[in-house]
């Protein structure tokens, strides 16, 4: 059981660094950066730590295949990235936000379809109670009619998809291999796929990403909390406990997106927004609570 709540706490945390993407990505449009240089001094800056500390802790011979195969996983979390931000500008933040964490049904719909199993009770209940939460605290209850823009919607759902393929793929893609290891080729996956997709601003436009002008601010920030912490915490923590139980774990990141958006944004918050809150924090505790319950019945495992 110690192991269990180690590794869930893992994933937990890595979660909750996803959290304070979204406060970082709005003071930084605050000030002036566009989406493609936000993006590159994330993905860039965090593949420069994980270079250094690879370098320092954690050198071992890859093949080419490992590195592809982990540059995969790479492209799932940048995705999700690219996919959701794009939602924002098209339909409002807290739509984005419900639609992005259907992750958590979804990402138990892929282990039951690879494992052929059916999701246990205890995960079951769970899923509810986050689903609740998640609509209460993004503002979706309690609120008037709403207009969906297909496209934004589309999108929304896509980074919904990916987030849930890079939980699942965290938890088996070489998973023998040292985390940091891992985690340095799965953020050149990301980071390749970047550079494709904005190559005509890469030499051009964001040159100022190098200069002195703030960005590298964010970026720092950025690439620590959205690249190298929660890609290291879930190399270490999602594979020892399973892909329905970590997707559980990631709705972590949508409470601390609320916190942090009203204590450095000092945007309002509402009662009822407040109870989802809590109800997601209990949807993310009771499978732990369900298993000290009933010692005999264990969180199945990939």
């Amino acid at each position: 059981m110690y192991q269990l709540l180690k590794n869930s706490l893992y994933v937990f945390l890595g979660a909750c660094c996803f959290g304070i993407l979204s406060t970082v990505v709005k003071l930084a449009y605050r000030d002036g950066f566009k989406f493609e240089q936000v993006m590159l001094s994330q993905f860039g800056t965090g593949w420069l730590i994980l270079l250094i500390l690879m370098l320092l802790f954690a050198r071992r011979k890859v093949t080419w295949k490992q590195a592809v195969r982990l540059a995969g996983v790479g492209l799932c979390t940048c995705l999700t990235g690219v996919t959701y931000y794009l939602s924002l500008q098209s339909i409002p933040a807290s739509i984005a936000v419900v639609l992005l964490f259907q992750f958590t049904w979804i990402g138990v719909i892929i282990e039951s379809i690879v494992y052929r199993r059916l999701p246990d009770k205890a995960t079951a209940i769970s899923i509810a109670i986050l689903f609740l939460g998640t609509l209460m605290a993004g503002g979706i209850l309690g609120t008037g009619e709403l207009q969906l823009n297909l496209k934004g919607t589309l999108l929304a759902l896509a980074a919904a998809v990916m987030m849930a393929l890079f939980v699942f793929f965290s938890g088996r893609v070489e998973t023998g291999m040292p985390a940091i290891t891992r985690s340095f080729y799965t953020s050149t996956g990301g980071l390749v796929l970047l550079t494709v997709l904005f190559a005509p601003n890469v030499f051009t436009g964001n040159v100022q990403m190098v200069s002195g002008n703030g960005l590298w601010f964010y970026g720092l920030i950025l690439g620590t909390f959205g690249v190298v912490l929660p890609v290291l915490l879930f190399a270490l923590g999602a594979p020892k406990i399973g892909t329905g139980l970590a997707t559980i774990l990631g709705a972590g990141e949508l409470p601390v997106a609320v916190i942090a958006s009203v204590m450095v944004l000092n945007e309002q918050v509402t009662a009822v927004q407040w109870i989802g809150v809590s109800l997601i924090l209990l949807g993310i505790a009771y499978p732990q609570w369900a298993a000290q319950r009933s010692p005999g019945i264990q969180l199945a495992k990939d």
